[in-house]
């Protein structure tokens, strides 16, 4: 009765692990996160984003209008995303890059998008397209 146990056991331990384990999804894989937009429009530069807790890694961050930009999230740590609704834009972990091309000149609030504790809602920083 004991090995049956200890079998059963071991079993679902495995399966546990395997449920922890690589979660690469088939966006990774078919390389749909190469850069390129659905309109087949290559980044001409990068933004890159880092989060920690309740923070990012400036306050502002400066794009110019009409050039295609490829946003790339960093979470260093903590579990945090961003929002930038005006863009149609939301990174996270499993979502880390989009190009996006701004169009219009302003100021646009980006925000953490996953609820990550109590400073979550201080984590704000802005955009300005010039």
């Amino acid at each position: 009765m004991q090995r049956k146990f200890t079998l059963l056991l071991s079993i679902l331990f495995i399966l546990i692990l395997t449920a922890c384990g690589n979660n690469t999804t088939n966006k990774e894989v078919s390389g749909n996160n190469s850069g390129i937009t659905d309109t087949g429009v290559a980044p001409e530069t990068e933004l890159v984003i880092k989060a920690t807790n309740y923070s990012f890694d400036s306050k502002e961050y400066h794009l110019k209008k009409g050039v295609p930009v490829k946003i790339i999230f960093e979470n260093e740590s903590g579990n945090h995303g961003i929002l930038i609704p005006e863009f149609n834009l939301k990174l996270n972990r499993e979502n880390t890059s989009q190009v996006i091309i701004p169009e219009e000149a302003g100021t646009f609030e980006m925000s953490c998008s996953v609820m990550c504790g109590s400073g979550h809602s201080a984590m704000i920083a802005k955009i300005i397209v010039d």
